[in-house]
């Protein structure tokens, strides 16, 4: 496969690039003792990086990874069977852990974050450790690289892939299919209109409290994308990821990871990612 396709090439996805300082002209968010925070907040009519805080930190993929698996399923063929175009749906609006191990296992694994990486240009993103080849949420990426990543799908991508990929982020469930709540983040925190995908690992198996407007109640895998291994960035800390396009014309593209202490609650970690998030937002807005 080409290192850039020609489609990709023609948009120039880091012009505009602020720098630190300007980037920073705004009164950036206050984070928490003990929470680690990355962000970048894109202006697409500004054309320009407006707000950013470790733009290239590693953190492990947990459920964002799943829209790379879906543009890697997408670009791949012309057609979608009915029973894959439910996987999709499930896997991106209600984070299907079991839909993302589907696509995961038949098209290569590992091979789907290489491939994906090397067209789209994603510098800080590479697939799980050796050791861990079916744990698609140990894909390490960064704030800056899922910012690319959904520059990508909406100014370089097929019709077909960007519609279908954002078509079910701006249906984006209140629950997962885990039971945990996934309106954390930008959902909570920001007006729409939006589009998201959240991400979250280490909280256990069990949500604290039942999320009651659970989208599916099938059973699902997530004990498998836990971090117990070594090598997986910020290996034996919970983290909850909130990702996604903001506003008017998505105006802005968001990206805000963060690892919090070890132990510390889902309420707890919860409460903070969103007051980033707004933070966040006011500063640049």
């Amino acid at each position: 496969m080409k290192p850039l396709t020609a489609a990709v090439a023609a948009v120039p996805l880091v012009v505009g690039l602020a720098t630190p300082s300007q980037a920073a002209a705004a009164k950036p968010p206050r984070v928490p003792a003990g929470t680690t925070a990355a962000w970048v907040v894109f202006d697409r009519q500004a054309g320009k990086i407006v707000a950013t805080r470790n733009a290239h930190r590693k953190y492990r993929s947990a459920s964002v990874v799943k829209i790379l698996i879906a543009i890697d399923y997408l670009e791949r063929r012309k057609s979608v069977p009915p029973a894959d175009a439910k996987l999709l749906r499930i896997m991106l609006r209600s984070s299907d852990d079991d839909a993302a191990s589907a696509f995961w296992d038949r098209a290569g694994k590992g091979q789907i974050i290489v491939r994906t990486a090397r067209k789209l240009g994603l510098a800080d993103t590479t697939p799980p450790p050796a050791s861990k080849p079916g744990f698609w949420g140990y894909t390490s990426l960064s704030a800056y690289d899922i910012v690319r990543t959904y520059r990508y799908l909406l100014d370089s991508a097929d019709a077909r892939v960007r519609d279908t990929i954002l078509g079910h982020l701006r249906q984006s469930t209140p629950c997962g299919t885990d039971g945990f709540d996934q309106t954390f983040g930008i959902p909570d925190a920001l007006p729409k209109p939006w589009a998201v995908k959240q991400g979250w690992s280490g909280f256990g198996t069990t949500p604290p409290s039942r999320c009651d407007a659970r989208a599916v109640s099938a059973p699902i895998s997530w004990i498998a994308q836990r971090a117990t291994g070594s090598g997986v960035p910020d290996y034996g800390r919970p983290v909850l990821y909130t990702t996604g396009l903001v506003g008017r014309s998505d105006r802005y593209v968001m990206a805000v990871l963060t690892a919090h202490p070890a132990g510390g609650t889902w309420s707890s970690s919860v409460k903070r990612v969103t007051t980033l998030t707004r933070d966040l937002y006011r500063s640049v807005s």
